[in-house]
């Protein structure tokens, strides 16, 4: 009985340590890339990244109905002067779409990705976004031959309705097994 009971902590305590063993810590990074939608190629595009590490709890604040502080936090605390920045391109120059723009971005991201994979980083996820209220008829044929129709149901009112500014922005999210 006394074997038995043994065998069977042992066996509890051996599944608590692999279970543990099995689960992997990751380090993460980010990489950004922000693209200029702006006609005429006035915009500024960028795929940016930092070696800086944050303790995001040093600019966090507990909530409460009992306490109903706000965050004081300053920005210029916050902001990061210290990242890695490399020049995109921007979609448009002053005859439209540029897709030589679009083809010299991707060959610059593939880069960064691939550099980072041949680095141990696995790239587990992308999220995008669009901001913009392009409603030039020129930049609206183009849109709509590349097939982006959300960009151009602008329901906004008053001034922003014909703002032709916008950003494409991407995030790629890497990840790596640490210890």
């Amino acid at each position: 009985m006394t074997r038995t009971i043994v065998l069977l902590l042992f066996l509890v305590g051996g599944c608590g340590l692999l279970t543990q063993a099995q689960i992997p810590k990751y380090k993460v990074e980010v990489i950004t890339s922000i693209e200029s939608l702006v006609p005429g190629g006035l915009g500024r595009s960028r795929m940016i990244s930092t070696p800086v590490k944050v303790d995001y709890l040093s600019f966090t604040s507990h909530q409460s109905a009992a306490k109903g502080d706000r965050n004081k936090s300053r920005r210029k605390n916050i902001r990061q002067k210290e990242y890695e920045e490399t020049k995109l391109l921007n979609f448009y120059n002053e005859g439209g779409i540029r897709f030589q723009n679009i083809v010299a971005n991707d060959a610059l991201v593939t880069s960064k990705i691939n550099d980072m994979l041949s680095q141990g980083w696995e790239l587990f996820s992308v999220c995008s976004g669009v901001e913009s209220k392009m409603i030039s008829s020129s930049v609206k044929k183009e849109l709509l031959k590349m097939g982006i129709k959300m960009l151009l149901d602008d329901k906004s009112t008053g001034k922003d309705k014909k703002d032709p500014n916008g950003l494409f922005m991407t995030r790629y999210y890497f990840r790596k097994v640490v210890g």
